[in-house]
């Protein structure tokens, strides 16, 4: 949705919902804008420095008494916008939700010290070199995005609520290829304002590479398995949100639907949202409603799920404040800030305890899970084995199969620290007693 002239999204907005007055019952409008310069190094060398800008308008319409929606990306076309979502409602799903109302809320971030694209230039060449001083045979690339974001809803009902954030994040990661043998490391962080924690990330890349130096053979069978906060996202972080979603509970779909009020994790497992803290904090979401901190599981007990205001209207619910967008799509159920609490043995205590087990860090794609059962399957991207306390080296061709309910019967403990995930999970490290590992030779 690339535009190159930039608009008060206000008078957008405004606009908009005066052109749905007479063919539409209420209206709901929201605005995007986004720029962003990636400048990427691959292979060892730089690769490109760009600028991208986009901005574009969704609207959703009830009228007669039916759902319209439309989107464009052409911004001096609004009354095409508004027929087009208009005319769709004539076909649409009857309207069983009201839009968000009488919300007036202005965030944002104020000027902040961005990195300029020739500090990042002189950033992403010594990062090389630092890991090439490690071994010249890796193939280092080299990741870095300044972006500016800017969004804004209005209704008919009374909402004008608008939000600005800057970030700026970096990955570093690197190939190493020895014949058939591919190995591959890497490490993010995306920061508000400011710089990224290069010397981290550099840090935790490093240490993969010495951790793999060695091969390591695994046996297949129920083994002790710690996660690290990055898999315990991807992999478990991601089943919790697909069952806690309010339209998978409305679809009867998800194990979870009638466990309200049930305790079905260890007492230690805590699951939280918090839209206040990190990157991602937000106060409002993409339909216009208050965002709130909120407990899923407390205590390994069920309390509750997340809501849009669609699928919440569906169950009788109210919504959470969890309706958002890809870009300018249909908003959906979706989490912002998803947390683990952290539980009471360091990581180091946590490995130190294992006699034989892996250490699972990163996973290929989203494995072969089976989310709405609550199961997962998992190929390790990057997997240690840990003997008598200490890591020996690195595992392949290994596989790790459980589900959330097994796991957390078989829990060792949660580590005391926690780490941030692409700026939108809070997580630590888990250690489970044991999980089914299958090894192929």
């Amino acid at each position: 949705m690339t535009l190159a002239v930039k608009v008060a999204p206000e008078q957008v907005l405004e606009e908009v919902l005066a052109k749905t007055k007479s063919h539409t019952e209420s209206a709901e409008a929201y605005y995007i804008s986004s720029d962003d310069t990636p400048i990427e190094f691959e292979n060892n060398r730089l690769k490109s420095v760009q600028a991208k800008s986009q901005q574009g308008v969704a609207l959703r319409v009830i009228a007669n008494g039916k759902i319209g929606f439309a989107s464009s990306t052409d911004l001096s076309r609004l009354d095409e916008l508004v027929a087009a979502a208009v005319q769709t409602a004539a076909i649409g799903e009857v309207a069983d939700f009201e839009f968000a109302s009488d919300l007036r809320v202005q965030e944002g971030d104020t000027a902040k010290n961005m990195p300029s694209t020739d500090r990042l230039v002189d950033v992403g060449n010594r990062l090389i070199s630092q890991v090439l001083a490690y071994n010249s045979d890796i193939l280092v690339s080299v990741e870095f995005h300044l972006r500016s974001r800017r969004i804004a809803i209005a209704t008919s009902s009374g909402v004008l609520a608008t939000s600005r954030k800057q970030t700026s994040s970096a990955t570093l990661g690197g190939n190493l290829v020895k014949g058939e043998d591919f190995l591959q490391a890497y490490s993010y962080d995306v920061v508000s304002g400011g710089e990224p924690d290069y010397d981290r990330i550099l840090a935790q890349v490093l240490q993969k590479y010495r951790h793999a130096e060695r091969s390591a053979e695994i046996s297949s069978g129920n083994l002790p398995v710690l996660f690290t906060p990055r898999a315990v996202t991807s992999t478990i972080g991601g089943l919790f949100d697909t069952v806690l979603s309010g339209q998978a509970v409305t679809q009867k779909a998800s194990p979870l639907a009638d466990r309200v009020g049930e305790t079905l994790f260890d007492p230690r497992l805590s699951i939280l949202e918090d839209p206040t803290i990190g990157v991602s904090a937000c106060s409002f979401d993409d339909e216009g409603t208050p965002t709130q901190t909120k407990t899923f599981i407390d205590r390994g007990r069920v309390e509750g799920f997340y809501w849009d205001r669609r699928w919440a209207a569906r169950s009788g619910r109210q919504s959470t404040g969890n309706g958002f967008r890809g870009g300018i799509s249909r908003p959906s159920p979706n989490t912002i800030n998803l947390c683990f609490a952290p539980g009471q043995t360091s990581y180091a205590d946590l490995i130190a305890g294992i006699e034989e087990g892996i250490i699972v860090d990163q996973v290929l794609g989203a494995g072969q899970s089976n989310q709405l059962a609550g199961e997962f399957s998992v190929n390790l991207d990057l997997g240690f084995k840990v003997e008598k306390g200490e890591i020996v080296g690195r595992v392949k061709n290994t596989m790790v199969a459980g589900s959330i309910f097994e796991a957390f019967q078989n829990m060792v403990d949660l580590s005391s620290e926690t780490e941030w995930v692409g700026g939108s999970a809070l997580m630590p490290a888990i250690l489970f007693a044991r999980l089914g590992v299958a090894a192929r030779g």
